[in-house]
């Protein structure tokens, strides 16, 4: 499905805008990606690209539950001591913010090959790269999906085969909490992590290669981050096309949708996000659903070996 990079390589971007052929957005996003030469590469663990993060936030005393095919995934608010005293929920972890944070502490304990990770400045410059700006409101989200993080624990049942996996645990060992905010705005900062060490590895065994570009051009969408990181994963790893129903895409990317009806049209804007920024990308969309095709991963082969 590559007919917006076409009609960008052969009309260029703004007589792709002038023709109308090809939604706005789609044609941006495509255009952002090619014109972007960083070839900077993030990780994941696979269980994310399966099951993600809800899109909006919950009351702080919900979990959250999402199903995919062949994965599984709850989380748990984490707790904390309230101004009264008593331990409240801090929520669990959700939105754009989120994912990028994840995208980062896992991108770092594969390039380190460490489960220790400092955030703080270096976190500020990365998400700088990905045109975020680390001030105002955008940095005080940063803390508190951080915050959000840091408290949760999850659970991945992932099955493989006749075999079903399970991880069970939080994301985060320990942390550091820096309180660089002026008096009275309170909010504290994630400075270190450590991942724990479940997690780690499971990150190290099955880590799905994601072009940092990629990131960068939809950094701010979550469905669309959803889409790319699927896709990245999934398309690669088949043999022969794969059909999926229209039920079982909103089962893994519909969290918080009460109607396929409402769902779809928001699905279809973000997945044509996803493959503006993933040109390899191989799919079709019908009435029924979606069919995958083998494709070549977004990461090329030399590069994927890299950490």
């Amino acid at each position: 499905m590559g007919t917006v990079h076409e009609l960008l390589r052969e009309k260029g971007k703004q007589a792709a805008l002038e023709g109308g052929e090809v939604d706005r957005m789609e044609i941006e996003t495509a255009a952002a990606y090619l014109a972007d030469e960083d070839t900077a590469v993030g990780f994941l663990y696979s269980g994310w690209c399966q099951a993600a993060l809800p899109h909006r936030r919950l009351p702080d005393g919900d979990g959250w539950a999402i199903q995919s095919d062949r994965t599984s995934l709850i989380v748990e608010p984490g707790m904390r001591m309230g101004r009264t005293g008593r331990p409240e929920p801090v929520g669990v972890p959700y939105g754009s913010r989120a994912r990028l944070i994840l995208i980062y502490l896992q991108s770092e304990a594969i390039r380190t090959q460490s489960r220790e990770i400092t955030l703080g400045r270096s976190l500020r410059e990365w998400l700088s790269r990905l045109n975020i700006t680390a001030g105002g409101t955008s940095i005080a989200a940063v803390r508190d999906q951080a915050e959000r993080i840091s408290l949760c624990r999850m659970t991945f049942r992932i099955q493989s085969g006749g075999r079903m996996g399970l991880v069970n645990q939080n994301i985060v060992d320990t942390a550091l909490f820096l309180d660089n905010q002026p008096e009275g705005q309170g909010s504290l900062f994630l400075e270190t992590a450590r991942l724990s060490e479940g997690f780690y590895s499971q990150l190290q065994r099955h880590p799905v290669p994601l072009e940092e570009a990629a990131v960068r051009s939809v950094a701010n969408n979550s469905m669309a981050l959803d889409a790319y990181a699927w896709l990245a994963y999934r398309l690669h790893s088949l043999s022969a096309p794969r059909s999926i129903h229209w039920k079982a895409v909103m089962a893994q990317f519909g969290g918080g949708f009460g109607k396929l009806s409402h769902f779809k049209p928001r699905f279809l804007d973000n997945l044509k996000l996803a493959l503006a920024v993933y040109p390899g990308a191989r799919v079709d969309i019908n009435d029924a659903g979606l069919v995958l095709y083998p494709s070549k991963p977004p990461v090329a082969e030399k590069l994927r070996a890299i950490r």
